[in-house]
């Protein structure tokens, strides 16, 4: 019998040119991986050759459009509240661009299952992990903004603002999702933050990143603008308010306020 447990979330916005391929090397793995795409309305047909392949994936492949662009954090939200209501124990992050390797989502994965990890983070910033493509200022933002985070919250993560994750559906169900702010670079530190604060285990797994081929970067001023403003809050907010207390969900075990009927995405 076939255990479903594993479930990768998507977000897209353009990404026809890349959401075919990444999807089959998905699916191409040895282990079971289900797949949910967030589209925020594409005008470049990226939800529609998603839908156009789920028969090629029955039970496996899953899409939920929204109207607009809503933001990066927002659809990570909506995935979580999803796949916790579908009951996946192991929730990862994923782009669609090929930055993030497809074969390196066994190695999250075990990091979870069998190494005692909480989160398990794709780290560009440890032993082992590293960046390529990239221009020379884009990395110097990227290790700038690291080692600023780790210096204003603390957090003992070489790469917050790392966006290839798994989290066990624990955390992401102790977690009051409602009470996550932010929605570009911050999101992804916010997140790492609060299951730092609320005393899960993290573990960072060396991952070699790749700049996108095809499609536009979705980084801009305010995504940075957004993440330098967002670490300075997230510490005052845990010097001077029980931070703690705010991102816990203290309700029952399960989806709040969305009830699992509430939770639609097609699927074939």
């Amino acid at each position: 019998m076939i255990i479903v447990e594993k479930l990768v979330i998507i977000p897209t916005y353009n990404e026809r040119e890349n959401i075919s391929n990444i999807l089959h090397a998905i699916f191409n793995l040895r282990e079971n991986f289900h797949v949910l795409v967030i589209d925020d309305g594409s005008p470049d047909g990226t939800a529609q050759l998603v839908k156009d392949l789920q028969p090629k994936f029955p039970g496996q492949l899953f899409i939920t459009e929204r109207k607009g662009k809503l933001g990066l954090g927002t659809a990570y939200i909506f995935g979580f509240k999803w796949a916790i209501a579908h009951d996946y124990e192991f929730i990862f992050e994923m782009d669609a661009d090929f930055s993030h390797n497809p074969n390196d989502l066994s190695r999250l994965y075990q990091a979870c299952k069998y190494e005692g990890a909480d989160l398990a983070i794709g780290s560009r910033y440890v032993q082992g992990g590293g960046v390529v493509n990239w221009p020379a200022d884009r990395i110097a933002l990227s290790k700038g903004a690291s080692v600023y985070t780790r210096m204003i919250t603390w957090m003992p993560v070489k790469d917050p603002t790392a966006g290839f994750v798994c989290y066990r559906k624990k955390v992401l169900e102790t977690i009051n999702l409602e009470e996550i702010r932010f929605t570009g670079y911050a999101f992804q530190i916010e997140m790492k933050f609060a299951t730092w604060k609320l005393g899960f285990k993290i573990k960072e797994v060396p991952i070699i990143f790749q700049d996108r081929t095809y499609g536009v970067s979705k980084m801009n001023k305010g995504i940075v603008k957004e993440g330098i403003l967002g670490v300075l809050k997230l510490r005052w907010h845990s010097l001077f308010t029980n931070y703690r207390k705010r991102v816990q969900n203290t309700q029952a075990v399960g989806i709040s306020p969305l009830r699992k009927n509430e939770m639609i995405a097609e699927g074939k």
